[in-house]
């Protein structure tokens, strides 16, 4: 766990020892925060009508006087279900766990300077403060924190439309491996980039305990895939490097999801050089792959004879497109469940293609054409042969 030092006691002690040396309370914070390296993650405000994205990292002044860091995650403030109380919430970037809930008060507990907001929990005796790389998610979430605590004075708040952040379930203690009975989830929040962290979080989590459910919203969105690559192509345009890692995500855990009917979409010519991109912002790769650019120039379609049908044609590059994401891309990344239905996509599009092929008379004919033709040498001959007799038993 990183670490960085601090003096012990409350941050009024902080304060006090910053104004002796000249230097201000977020000044200082701010300092020693930058001995802790940032995981980077989104941010997102979901109070009001105005949505902001930003880096954000929780840390928590100990006993001792370190910050340590708890982590990196995605923070909103909104409703805890069941209830008109609002909170500040940052759920994990990586497993989705819940790094800090805490309940707004109107108490003048909270400080902001520069990048950082830190306070006093109340509830839990614990100093908090949360980093944000930029100043304008700090600066957003804020002015909605200090919008919360006027409403809550004037005793005129409101309940926030959509979404609602659901407080943890208390963990079980007793031994019962009975499971905790859960409504069936209605919908998916929307595939817009405000939304982004809490649709990945939401398919993240039902994704593992109802699979087929996720799988069924999905495909039953027929708008869905459009705006996913439409989102990806702004992010990409925009270079927006921390939505494109959280497109990744959305897009692998989709295709985790194992889904005939998504396999259909995704792999179909209109997305799956769009979803090969998405691909290409892997966060656990320091740069971004090339896969468009090699699945388009450097894999060669070598036809042996032109081939007029175009489904044919279609069913050859798909296969390709689909190996290369199982062997290249998703390398030692599947589960054995996936990649046999990977494989048997594979098996059915190369059987479709021999059958297509062997029912192609004009196919034929150019074939003998060429193998009679003087023009082409022997040697030409034999490749054309060994290829179209490759093709044939793949």
């Amino acid at each position: 766990m990183s670490r960085f030092s601090g003096k012990p006691g409350a941050f009024a002690m902080m304060e006090e020892e910053a104004r002796r040396s000249g230097a201000d309370l977020g000044a200082k914070v701010h300092a020693n925060m930058q001995n802790s390296v940032c995981l980077g993650a989104w941010a997102v405000c979901l109070y009001g009508c105005c949505n902001a994205a930003k880096r954000v990292k929780v840390h928590c002044l100990t006993d001792d006087g370190h910050w340590d860091d708890l982590g990196t995650g995605h923070v909103t403030i909104d409703n805890i279900e069941g209830s008109r109380e609002i909170a500040l919430a940052v759920v994990d970037e990586k497993d989705s766990g819940t790094l800090l809930l805490h309940k707004i008060t109107s108490d003048d507990i909270y400080k902001k300077q520069d990048t950082i907001i830190l306070w006093k929990d109340p509830e839990k005796a614990r100093e908090i403060a949360l980093s944000f790389q930029e100043a304008e998610g700090c600066t957003h979430i804020w002015e909605n924190m200090l919008s919360v605590q006027k409403q809550l004075k004037s005793g005129s708040l409101g309940f926030i439309p959509y979404p609602t952040f659901q407080t943890p379930e208390p963990e079980v203690s007793s031994g019962s491996d009975e499971s905790i009975a859960s409504d069936e989830l209605k919908g998916l929040p929307p595939l817009e980039l405000s939304s982004l962290p809490l649709l990945l979080k939401t398919v993240l989590e039902w994704g593992a305990k109802d699979q087929l459910r996720v799988a069924e919203l999905i495909s039953q969105d027929h708008e869905f895939f459009p705006k996913l690559v439409e989102l990806f192509k702004m992010c990409e345009g925009s270079r927006k490097i921390d939505d494109l890692h959280m497109i990744f995500r959305l897009t692998k855990e989709i295709i985790l999801l194992n889904n005939v009917k998504i396999f259909d979409k995704i792999f179909s010519d209109e997305f799956i050089l769009d979803i090969i991109g998405a691909l290409e912002y892997d966060p656990e790769v320091p740069n971004a792959q090339g896969h468009r650019a090699f699945v388009q120039k450097h894999v060669i379609f070598k036809e042996a004879v032109p081939i007029e049908n175009a489904s044919v044609a279609s069913k050859i590059h798909q296969t390709y497109r689909i190996l290369y994401i199982k062997d290249i891309i998703f390398l030692r990344a599947l589960d054995d469940a996936t990649t046999k239905n990977l494989n048997a996509i594979i098996d059915e599009n190369n059987v479709l293609v021999a059958s297509l092929l062997k029912d192609d008379a004009s196919f034929f004919q150019d074939l003998f054409v060429r193998m009679r033709s003087s023009n082409i040498s022997a040697e030409s001959k034999i490749k054309l042969t060994v290829r179209l007799e490759n093709k044939l038993k793949s």
